[in-house]
Protein backbone atom coordinates (compact mmCIF):
# COMPACT_ATOMS: atom_id res chain seq x y z
CA UNK A 1 0.00 0.00 0.00
CA UNK A 2 1.13 3.61 -0.51
CA UNK A 3 1.32 6.16 2.05
CA UNK A 4 -1.31 8.32 1.63
CA UNK A 5 0.85 11.55 3.16
CA UNK A 6 -0.47 15.33 3.33
CA UNK A 7 0.86 18.00 1.96
CA UNK A 8 4.69 19.11 3.17
CA UNK A 9 4.33 21.69 5.97
CA UNK A 10 7.56 24.15 5.65
CA UNK A 11 9.93 23.06 8.41
CA UNK A 12 7.64 20.25 9.66
CA UNK A 13 7.25 16.57 9.07
CA UNK A 14 3.78 15.82 7.61
CA UNK A 15 1.25 12.88 8.54
CA UNK A 16 1.33 9.62 7.36
CA UNK A 17 -0.81 6.77 7.26
CA UNK A 18 0.53 3.91 5.25
CA UNK A 19 -0.21 0.17 6.18
CA UNK A 20 2.64 -1.15 8.45
CA UNK A 21 2.60 2.14 10.64
CA UNK A 22 0.96 5.86 11.52
CA UNK A 23 3.50 8.55 11.28
CA UNK A 24 2.29 12.24 13.60
CA UNK A 25 2.95 15.58 12.35
CA UNK A 26 6.19 17.59 14.04
CA UNK A 27 8.71 19.56 14.16
CA UNK A 28 12.22 18.40 14.33
CA UNK A 29 13.81 21.49 15.23
CA UNK A 30 13.51 20.59 18.94
CA UNK A 31 15.53 17.55 18.13
CA UNK A 32 13.29 14.80 19.60
CA UNK A 33 11.24 11.99 17.75
CA UNK A 34 8.68 9.79 19.43
CA UNK A 35 7.90 6.23 19.14
CA UNK A 36 5.03 3.52 19.82
CA UNK A 37 5.91 0.12 19.20
CA UNK A 38 2.85 -1.12 20.45
CA UNK A 39 0.15 0.99 19.72
CA UNK A 40 -2.58 -1.16 18.41
CA UNK A 41 -4.20 -4.29 19.62
CA UNK A 42 -5.95 -4.74 16.01
CA UNK A 43 -5.10 -6.99 13.07
CA UNK A 44 -5.17 -7.49 9.01
CA UNK A 45 -9.28 -8.68 8.00
CA UNK A 46 -7.30 -11.41 6.56
CA UNK A 47 -5.55 -12.47 9.99
CA UNK A 48 -9.12 -12.38 11.66
CA UNK A 49 -8.07 -12.44 15.47
CA UNK A 50 -5.20 -15.47 15.04
CA UNK A 51 -7.92 -17.77 16.26
CA UNK A 52 -8.09 -15.91 19.55
CA UNK A 53 -11.07 -15.44 21.32
CA UNK A 54 -11.89 -11.92 20.86
CA UNK A 55 -11.43 -10.72 24.29
CA UNK A 56 -7.62 -11.89 24.39
CA UNK A 57 -6.93 -8.96 21.81
CA UNK A 58 -7.99 -6.83 25.11
CA UNK A 59 -5.12 -8.21 27.18
CA UNK A 60 -1.45 -7.21 27.46
CA UNK A 61 -0.53 -9.91 25.05
CA UNK A 62 -1.81 -8.24 21.82
CA UNK A 63 -1.08 -4.24 22.79
CA UNK A 64 0.68 -1.60 25.15
CA UNK A 65 -2.69 -0.39 26.65
CA UNK A 66 -2.66 2.80 27.21
CA UNK A 67 0.27 3.97 24.84
CA UNK A 68 -0.81 5.08 21.86
CA UNK A 69 -2.99 7.56 23.42
CA UNK A 70 0.12 8.59 25.67
CA UNK A 71 2.20 8.79 22.57
CA UNK A 72 -0.73 10.90 21.09
CA UNK A 73 -1.12 13.48 23.37
CA UNK A 74 3.04 13.49 23.84
CA UNK A 75 3.42 14.38 20.47
CA UNK A 76 0.92 17.19 20.15
CA UNK A 77 1.89 18.82 23.69
CA UNK A 78 5.56 18.73 22.49
CA UNK A 79 5.17 19.13 18.94
CA UNK A 80 7.63 16.46 17.93
CA UNK A 81 6.57 13.58 15.08
CA UNK A 82 6.00 10.06 16.12
CA UNK A 83 5.85 6.69 14.40
CA UNK A 84 3.23 4.04 16.12
CA UNK A 85 2.38 0.82 14.83
CA UNK A 86 -0.60 -0.18 13.34
CA UNK A 87 -1.34 -3.57 14.25
CA UNK A 88 -0.84 -5.94 17.66
CA UNK A 89 2.45 -7.62 18.56
CA UNK A 90 0.84 -11.15 18.04
CA UNK A 91 0.91 -10.56 14.32
CA UNK A 92 4.85 -9.31 14.48
CA UNK A 93 6.64 -7.51 17.44
CA UNK A 94 8.34 -4.64 16.02
CA UNK A 95 10.47 -4.06 19.26
CA UNK A 96 12.29 -7.14 18.75
CA UNK A 97 15.11 -7.88 16.08
CA UNK A 98 14.27 -9.96 12.88
CA UNK A 99 16.06 -13.08 14.26
CA UNK A 100 14.58 -12.81 17.37
CA UNK A 101 12.77 -16.24 18.57
CA UNK A 102 9.75 -13.95 19.89
CA UNK A 103 9.34 -12.35 17.10
CA UNK A 104 6.09 -13.97 16.37
CA UNK A 105 5.05 -15.15 19.51
CA UNK A 106 3.10 -18.72 19.62
CA UNK A 107 2.32 -18.93 23.56
CA UNK A 108 1.99 -15.22 25.12
CA UNK A 109 1.08 -15.63 29.03
CA UNK A 110 -0.56 -18.54 28.87
CA UNK A 111 -2.38 -18.11 25.79
CA UNK A 112 -1.66 -20.33 22.41
CA UNK A 113 -2.07 -18.07 19.12
CA UNK A 114 -3.12 -20.79 16.69
CA UNK A 115 -2.42 -18.69 13.60
CA UNK A 116 1.21 -18.69 14.69
CA UNK A 117 1.69 -21.97 15.93
CA UNK A 118 2.62 -23.51 12.50
CA UNK A 119 4.29 -20.48 11.04
CA UNK A 120 5.98 -21.08 7.37
CA UNK A 121 9.31 -19.31 6.18
CA UNK A 122 7.16 -17.55 3.43
CA UNK A 123 4.79 -16.03 5.96
CA UNK A 124 7.45 -14.93 8.11
CA UNK A 125 8.77 -13.39 5.56
CA UNK A 126 5.20 -11.97 4.72
CA UNK A 127 5.28 -10.53 7.94
CA UNK A 128 8.83 -8.76 8.09
CA UNK A 129 8.43 -7.09 4.79
CA UNK A 130 4.54 -6.08 5.11
CA UNK A 131 4.34 -5.10 8.46
CA UNK A 132 8.05 -4.87 10.30
CA UNK A 133 10.35 -3.61 8.01
CA UNK A 134 7.45 -0.60 6.77
CA UNK A 135 7.76 0.62 10.45
CA UNK A 136 11.24 0.88 10.70
CA UNK A 137 12.28 1.81 7.34
CA UNK A 138 9.55 5.19 8.48
CA UNK A 139 12.14 5.67 11.59
CA UNK A 140 15.34 5.30 9.51
CA UNK A 141 13.30 8.23 7.35
CA UNK A 142 12.70 10.44 9.88
CA UNK A 143 16.16 10.09 11.64
CA UNK A 144 17.73 10.88 8.14
CA UNK A 145 15.49 13.57 7.33
CA UNK A 146 16.48 15.35 10.70
CA UNK A 147 20.34 14.28 10.28
CA UNK A 148 20.36 15.85 7.21
CA UNK A 149 18.86 18.81 8.94
CA UNK A 150 21.37 19.12 11.55
CA UNK A 151 20.07 17.41 14.10
CA UNK A 152 21.11 14.40 15.64
CA UNK A 153 17.57 13.47 17.49
CA UNK A 154 16.89 12.06 20.42
CA UNK A 155 14.48 9.11 20.38
CA UNK A 156 11.75 8.42 23.45
CA UNK A 157 9.82 5.41 23.12
CA UNK A 158 6.68 4.94 24.71
CA UNK A 159 5.69 1.44 26.46
CA UNK A 160 3.37 0.49 28.94
CA UNK A 161 3.46 -2.80 31.75
CA UNK A 162 1.08 -4.60 33.67
CA UNK A 163 0.19 -3.95 37.37
CA UNK A 164 1.10 -7.37 38.82
CA UNK A 165 3.14 -10.43 37.23
CA UNK A 166 2.23 -13.89 38.26
CA UNK A 167 0.05 -12.99 41.13
CA UNK A 168 2.82 -10.36 42.27
CA UNK A 169 2.03 -6.85 42.00
CA UNK A 170 4.61 -4.52 40.58
CA UNK A 171 5.20 -1.27 42.91
CA UNK A 172 7.10 0.83 39.99
CA UNK A 173 4.58 3.62 38.89
CA UNK A 174 6.66 4.03 35.86
CA UNK A 175 10.39 3.43 34.58
CA UNK A 176 12.84 3.87 31.66
CA UNK A 177 14.69 1.43 29.67
CA UNK A 178 17.98 1.86 28.90
CA UNK A 179 21.19 -0.20 27.25
CA UNK A 180 24.98 1.66 27.86
CA UNK A 181 23.76 5.21 27.27
CA UNK A 182 22.55 7.23 30.04
CA UNK A 183 22.29 10.21 28.37
CA UNK A 184 18.76 10.82 28.49
CA UNK A 185 17.77 7.70 30.30
CA UNK A 186 19.48 9.09 34.09
CA UNK A 187 18.49 12.46 33.71
CA UNK A 188 14.29 11.42 32.55
CA UNK A 189 14.92 9.07 35.89
CA UNK A 190 15.87 11.77 37.57
CA UNK A 191 13.29 13.84 36.34
CA UNK A 192 9.62 11.92 37.14
CA UNK A 193 11.45 10.44 40.15
CA UNK A 194 11.53 14.57 41.89
CA UNK A 195 7.81 13.73 42.71
CA UNK A 196 7.80 11.90 46.27
CA UNK A 197 4.37 10.53 44.71
CA UNK A 198 6.26 8.18 41.93
CA UNK A 199 7.95 5.10 42.09
CA UNK A 200 10.36 5.18 38.87
CA UNK A 201 12.26 1.98 37.83
CA UNK A 202 15.36 1.47 36.19
CA UNK A 203 15.33 -0.95 33.95
CA UNK A 204 12.50 -2.81 36.01
CA UNK A 205 10.54 -4.73 35.87
CA UNK A 206 12.32 -5.00 32.33
CA UNK A 207 15.80 -4.17 30.97
CA UNK A 208 16.71 -2.19 27.87
CA UNK A 209 19.25 -4.15 27.19
CA UNK A 210 18.15 -6.16 24.36
CA UNK A 211 19.87 -6.65 20.74
CA UNK A 212 17.92 -6.02 17.83
CA UNK A 213 15.10 -4.21 19.30
CA UNK A 214 14.07 -1.04 17.89
CA UNK A 215 16.30 1.39 20.68
CA UNK A 216 19.34 -0.93 19.62
CA UNK A 217 18.49 -0.47 15.88
CA UNK A 218 17.87 3.50 15.87
CA UNK A 219 19.53 4.60 19.17
CA UNK A 220 22.65 2.31 19.73
CA UNK A 221 23.52 1.52 16.39
CA UNK A 222 23.26 5.28 15.01
CA UNK A 223 24.60 7.25 18.00
CA UNK A 224 21.60 8.74 19.28
CA UNK A 225 20.66 9.23 22.39
CA UNK A 226 17.55 7.37 23.24
CA UNK A 227 15.22 5.42 25.91
CA UNK A 228 11.90 3.71 26.58
CA UNK A 229 9.34 5.05 29.20
CA UNK A 230 7.14 2.02 30.51
CA UNK A 231 4.12 3.28 32.35
CA UNK A 232 1.76 0.99 34.72
CA UNK A 233 -0.93 0.25 32.74
CA UNK A 234 -3.69 0.65 35.12
CA UNK A 235 -2.48 3.97 35.32
CA UNK A 236 -3.20 5.28 31.65
CA UNK A 237 -6.37 2.65 30.77
CA UNK A 238 -8.57 5.39 31.16
CA UNK A 239 -8.24 8.75 29.66
CA UNK A 240 -7.69 11.01 32.53
CA UNK A 241 -4.97 8.92 33.40
CA UNK A 242 -3.37 9.37 29.93
CA UNK A 243 -3.61 13.38 29.85
CA UNK A 244 -2.32 13.24 33.40
CA UNK A 245 0.84 10.96 31.98
CA UNK A 246 1.47 12.78 28.87
CA UNK A 247 1.82 16.07 30.61
CA UNK A 248 4.31 14.64 33.18
CA UNK A 249 6.29 13.19 30.54
CA UNK A 250 5.53 16.37 28.74
CA UNK A 251 7.27 18.32 31.69
CA UNK A 252 9.99 15.34 32.21
CA UNK A 253 11.45 15.63 28.39
CA UNK A 254 11.26 19.66 28.23
CA UNK A 255 13.50 19.67 31.89
CA UNK A 256 15.27 17.28 30.47
CA UNK A 257 16.44 18.55 26.42
CA UNK A 258 15.98 21.81 27.01
CA UNK A 259 15.74 22.95 30.92
CA UNK A 260 19.04 24.93 32.69
CA UNK A 261 20.68 22.06 33.58
CA UNK A 262 20.25 20.04 30.15
CA UNK A 263 23.51 18.11 28.62
CA UNK A 264 24.53 19.40 25.06
CA UNK A 265 25.59 16.40 24.36
CA UNK A 266 21.92 14.73 24.56
CA UNK A 267 21.54 15.89 21.01
CA UNK A 268 25.09 14.83 19.32
CA UNK A 269 25.81 11.36 17.65
CA UNK A 270 28.01 9.29 20.05
CA UNK A 271 28.68 5.86 20.26
CA UNK A 272 28.36 3.94 23.37
CA UNK A 273 27.89 0.39 22.15
CA UNK A 274 25.60 -2.12 24.00
CA UNK A 275 25.98 -4.85 27.08
CA UNK A 276 24.69 -7.28 24.51
CA UNK A 277 28.34 -7.25 22.46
Amino acid sequence: MRPEAEPRIEGAVAAVTAEAFIRLAGGLGPGLILLCDHAENRLPAEYGTLGLPAGELERHIAYDIGARKVTERLAETLGAPAVLTRFSRLLIDCNRGEDDPTLIMRLSDGAIVPGNRTLSAEERSTRIARYYRPYHEAIGELIDQAIADGIAPVLLSVHSFTPAWRGVPRPWHAAVLWDKDPRLAKPFIAALGADPALVVGDNEPYTGKLRGDCMWRHGTTRGLAHAIVEIRQDLIAEEAGQIAWAERLAAATREVLAGPGADPDLKRARYFGSHTD
